[in-house]
């Protein structure tokens, strides 16, 4: 029985994107990092359309080789088949967007990591455990790594695997143009169409542009290239034709390309060419392996690479299949998809990384109260801080589904020691206590230094506010959540939005709900809510229902604790956990309230404070786990 559907096989890199649009690359002063390599996005655009994928590449064992297993982890790609050269390192791209035609790139692939993949490197039991093997041309550009690429598809074939080609032609990886050309796409080369040709007879499904189809057959006229194809191969073939769609030949080529088995197209504006192929493959690899028809699946692949030409970057403008069927379902509001915000809030939720399906946090994010404690300076309140991250990790010991809240203005050097830990990470913007919201001033007035924040960091803010506020002070504050929300979301940062409305007014079973439909009616979709316990089911369940019919994606909701005694969390914890959105808490001062005092006060040691706040919040985790039981047992 297979575990895979694909696995994808070539070249992986670092793209470093310009993220300065219009200009020259030399003129470029920041750059976004994502995955790159056509083989490597088509294993994370497959994985993303519900495909098991995997792909057999190579990286350095350095920080850039361990930045792609781990996207690819995030991504749902098995990465068992990449390996780890210590002799090499990941090969890097530097690339920009000057307008729809021109893509300024640079290749640093001197002898790289993926070109150190060897026969020896191919474990036939990995191959047997997919579906589909899928090549792609620059592999075969080199004798040691064609070696491999033809081993892996010998034994795929052997073993009655479907195997497919992507061209993906670069003349300059080729050694056929300069390191300059990188945004090359044709330069006419006999020695290129032999090795291709040679090859082609070990694929059932062989995809490229009309540039490509060239290069593989050895003619600028399409239609003779397709047919020099078809004399060496009975595979499907799939030209792209861009604006134009793209048409599939499964027998003898006609004498138009209109006559191919075509796909709807769709009208989309043109913002960034970069990786839209390896979209249109993976959407199509989709369809090919869910056994659609033609036009269904290069329905799909024409999606897929719509997708791909409206956003910045490759792998991270790829659709899920969630996203894919809104697109379908709802059609085209406006062609510049990047910009259309409802069907940007479904790319976003539907790809965010991580199982967070269990969140026990420990909250010591606390500013004020820690300042107003006796014995308390700055400098020891971020000693205390660092105890507080100690205890956590404790209590976390490398197991999913713990997280700690730590602020950056005392617990700086915990915040900084938190990342990369495991732990989910949420960090305060708001000035303590402050009605109506005044945010942190590290920010920055235009909220510029979230740029600065790792991007484990989720943000959150806490607002006082009440369904009976009157207009000036609702207007302040949804003003401020509004522009944080937004600037979150531009920075590539999880937001959590906590309302407390009882320190304003009475509430009652809808105060809550009410306030939720609020902020979704003023265009903000938290990933996360964090909310006061409630006394009743029915409180819980309004603001549930009001959360689930504004956006089926949401993260959830951690219920938080008021410094309330243990017993009355327990009861809380049991009412909140009858809710599935309910995801867990976040627990502050019942966790270190009475460790900080005597820890100031100088009373107990580093060792008997962490002792103290591990106890209990390991104890409150156990009381947590047992409601969540009790209530699924029910």
């Amino acid at each position: 029985m297979t575990s895979l559907d694909l696995i994808t096989i070539g070249r992986s890199s670092v793209d470093l994107y310009g993220a300065q649009i219009g200009g020259r690359l030399e003129d470029m002063g920041s750059f976004d990092k994502y995955i790159g390599g056509s083989p490597t996005n088509i294993a994370c655009g497959t994985s993303r359309l519900g495909l098991r994928s995997a792909v057999i590449t190579g990286v350095g064992d350095e920080h850039m080789g361990r930045f792609i297993i781990e996207q690819l982890h995030r991504e749902g790609v098995e990465t068992s088949g990449v390996k780890i050269d210590p002799d090499r390192l990941t090969a890097l791209v530097l690339l920009g967007i000057r307008d729809e035609e021109q893509f300024p790139l640079i290749f640093y692939r001197e002898n790289c990591a993926d070109m150190g993949l060897c026969e020896d490197d191919i474990d036939p039991d990995f191959i047997r455990s997919a579906r589909a093997v899928v090549a792609t041309g620059t592999h075969l550009s080199n004798p040691q790594v064609e070696a491999a690429t033809i081993k892996a598809l010998n034994i795929a074939r052997d073993e009655g695997l479907q195997t497919a080609l992507d061209i993906d032609y670069r003349p300059n990886l080729w050694g056929v143009a300069g390191h300059g050309d990188g945004e090359s796409r044709f330069v006419e080369s006999d020695a290129v169409t032999q090795k291709l040709q040679s090859t082609l007879h070990l694929f059932d499904l062989i995809v490229g542009t009309e540039e490509e189809f060239h290069i593989a057959g050895g003619s600028t006229n399409t239609i003779e290239a397709l047919r020099a194809l078809r004399g060496v191969s009975a595979a499907t073939l799939v030209c792209k034709r861009g604006a134009a769609g793209a048409v599939a030949f499964t027998g003898d080529i006609p004498d138009s390309l209109d006559e191919g088995e075509a796909g709807p197209g769709f009208p989309i504006e043109v913002f960034n060419v970069l990786g839209a192929g390896d979209g249109f493959m993976s959407g199509l690899l989709k369809g090919w392996l869910d056994g659609e028809t033609w036009p269904v699946a290069l329905k799909y692949a024409n999606a897929c690479g719509a997708f791909a030409v409206s956003r910045h970057g490759c792998t991270p403008a790829y659709p899920s299949w969630e996203e894919l069927q809104f697109f379908f379902k709802r059609g085209i509001t406006r062609p510049d998809l990047r910009n259309d915000a409802q069907l940007e809030q479904v790319h976003w939720a539907t790809n965010r990384a991580g199982d967070w399906s269990s969140v026990k946090t420990f909250a010591f994010d606390h500013r004020m109260q820690l300042e107003e404690m006796a014995g308390y300076t700055k400098d020891k309140g971020g000693a205390f801080k660092e105890l507080c991250l100690q205890a956590a990790l404790d209590v976390q010991a490398g197991q999913q589904g713990y997280g700690i809240l730590c602020d950056n203005r005392i617990g700086r050097a915990a915040l900084h020691a938190a990342s990369g830990t495991g732990l989910w990470i949420g960090r305060p913007t708001e000035l303590p206590g402050s009605r109506p919201i005044q945010l942190e001033p590290e920010l920055g007035e235009d909220l510029g230094q979230l740029r600065e924040w790792a991007r484990e960091n989720v943000v959150k803010l806490l607002v006082f506010c009440h369904p009976d506020d009157d207009a000036a002070m609702r207007a302040e504050q949804e003003e401020v959540v509004k522009r944080l929300w937004h600037a979150s979301r531009r920075n590539g940062l999880e937001f959590l939005l906590e309302i407390i409305p009882s320190k304003v007014g009475a509430v009652d079973d809808m105060t809550t709900a009410t306030l939720i439909q609020q902020f979704y009616d003023l265009g903000v979709y938290p990933d996360w809510w964090k909310l006061e316990p409630f006394k009743s089911a029915a409180a819980w369940q309004n603001a549930v229902d009001a959360i689930e019919r504004n956006d089926p994606y949401t993260r959830g909701i951690v219920v938080l604790g008021l410094d309330a005694p243990e017993a009355e969390l327990a009861a809380s914890f049991a009412m909140a956990a009858q809710q599935p959105l309910v995801k867990g808490f976040a627990v502050g001062r019942t966790i270190f309230g009475d460790a900080a005092r005597a820890w100031m006060a100088g009373d107990i040691s580093d060792a008997e404070a962490i002792d103290m706040m591990r106890g209990r919040y390991h104890r409150l985790c156990e009381i947590w786990d047992q409601a969540r039981a009790a209530a699924q047992a029910n």
